[in-house]
């Protein structure tokens, strides 16, 4: 795997998990007990907690990335390059 092919697989496994863990844990302010403020989207949510799911996707996406550079590099399926 060339480092180009790297970075397309690390890239998109990083935002296949980023919009996996998007909905986990939040809830929007009417499941919290309190209103939309004015000018606010009902159904956003009160904490989104976007630091923690950027983190997770990047470890995530980096075993993910290794994972796969591992399949390729020891042969266990056939990749001819044509």
């Amino acid at each position: 795997m060339s480092w180009v092919s790297g970075i397309v697989v690390y890239v998109m496994a990083w935002w296949l998990v980023f919009f996996i863990t998007l909905p986990i844990g939040v809830k929007p302010p009417h499941e919290e007990g309190s209103e939309a403020g004015v000018g606010h989207e009902i159904g956003a949510p009160v904490r989104p907690h976007l630091f923690k799911k950027v983190l997770a996707a990047t470890v995530i996406a980096g075993v993910i990335t290794g994972i796969i550079f591992w399949v390729i590099v020891s042969d266990i399926t056939l990749f001819k390059n044509v």
